[in-house]
Parts: C-alpha cells; structure tokens; sequence
C-alpha cells in the first residue's frame, strides 16, 4: 500500500516536473503475469524514473550497502527502500549471485515484475557495458519473458558524483520483449546464458544508442578510479637558535 501511495502522491508529481520525461514503447510492459524489465543504468535516478512511469509495481534487486548505511540517514534510507518493496543484493561472490537469482525468481514466482540492471553497476561513463547472466538464468527458469529499457539522458542530469540532478527532459523506451523459451532447461550452460544475455545487451544498445564496451563495468570503473596515493609523514620541525655571539 505505502508503494503506491508514496508514487502516486510524491514520486510521480516530483519526478515528471523534474525530468519531464518522454515515454516511448510503454505498451511492451505487460499488464499481468511475471516480466523482467532489464535496462541500462546510468544514474541514482533510473530505479526511481522508470518505476514512476509504469502502472504495476516494479521491484528492484538493490546493492544491500542501501540497507546498511551508519547513523539516522543510512535508517531513513534502509526504511524507504524496504518500505517500497526493493530487495537487497549482496554483490560480492558467486554465492552472492545465486543469492539473487533466487530471490528474483521469488518475484517473479509471485506473477510480478521484476526491474535489474544487467551490467551490475551504474555506467561511470555513459556507455553501456557487457551483461552479467544472472539476468538470462532468471528469465531461462521462470519463463518469464525480458522487455529491454534504455533511459536516455539521466547520465547528463545526475552523473555518478552529482548530489543533485540538473532539470532536463529524459526519454525511457522500452522494446518488444525478448522470449528466451527456446533455451528451457539450458541454464545451466554458460554457453547459453551468455547467448541470451548478449542477445538482451544488443536490445538494449539498439535503444540506448551508446557506446558499447565488451567488459564489464566494474572492473572499467575500477581502473578508472584514480590511485590511493600513501600519505608520507611530515618532516619533523626543528627551531633554529641563533649562534652565540649573533644578532638574532
């Protein structure tokens, strides 16, 4: 109840007056049963833009540090985001990943939608990265079909590091979904979930129009992170006495 009532109350008035943004493709979203909405990530904003623009609720797998932040504001935060419906991840390790492709297929196993973020992590550069295949096991095993979604814009309004979005007008397209029925019982060969995956990551480019880089995300953003330099002690000071017998 707090989900619909804080998004048609707060979320959808604030962010249309905001962003103004420009759907396209929204009939793609099915109206019932399970889906998968899978789409680039560029920006704070996109888990919160997307959602706002489509009429069923949209659960999201989120990073768990949004639950465990220190002091009164990591509580607000871990309150807002369960209050909401989102799921925390723990992105650390292979068990990690099968931690989250359970608990998406529990959403998907109550005939909801399901939103992610194939690439795992935000864009720090606006170019769309390679999909991790977490997102084709889900889709392999519940049979779920996948609608691909582009947010185009949010990069340019709310980079990574940019507190506060610049008011601008954003586009969301969403494609025709993806059926990945013909691999029913492959999802255990890797050779299939990256199939289906970079099959998703090219419906998505198709609808983005990035720059597509064939790695992932994490480790672009790692190497882009500036190094930590050590911190070398300051020299000690030493008081100078004028020589005997000198003016000072």
């Amino acid at each position: 109840m707090f989900y619909y009532v804080f998004k048609a109350v707060v979320l959808v008035p604030l962010l249309r007056w905001i962003f103004r943004p420009r759907v396209e493709g929204l009939e793609h979203v099915p109206t019932e049963g399970a889906a998968i909405i899978a789409g680039n990530h560029l920006s704070f904003c996109d888990s919160f833009l997307m959602p706002t623009m489509v009429k069923r609720r949209v659960t999201f797998l989120c990073k768990k540090e949004y639950f465990t932040g220190p002091g009164l504001k990591g509580r607000l935060t871990a309150a807002f985001f369960r209050a909401v419906g989102q799921i925390p991840v723990d992105r650390s390790g292979m068990d990690a990943a099968q931690a989250a492709v359970e608990e998406g297929l529990g959403v998907l196993g109550r005939r909801e939608l399901l939103g992610i973020y194939p690439e795992g992590t935000r864009s720090h550069d606006g170019r769309l990265y390679k999909g991790k295949v977490g997102v084709a096991a889900m889709a392999i095993r519940s049979g779920a079909p996948v609608i691909p979604c582009a947010m185009i814009g949010t990069f340019e309004s709310q980079p990574i590091g940019r507190r506060l979005p610049r008011v601008m007008p954003i586009t969301i397209r969403f494609g025709e979904p993806l059926d990945f029925s013909r691999y029913a019982g492959l999802d255990g060969q890797r050779e299939v979930l990256r199939a289906a995956t970079d099959e998703l990551m090219y419906a998505i480019l198709k609808l983005s129009e990035q720059e597509y880089v064939d790695r992932y995300a994490a480790e672009a953003k790692a190497e882009h992170q500036p190094p930590v330099l050590p911190v070398r002690p300051a020299a000690p000071t030493t008081s100078r006495l004028p020589a005997r017998g000198r003016a000072a």
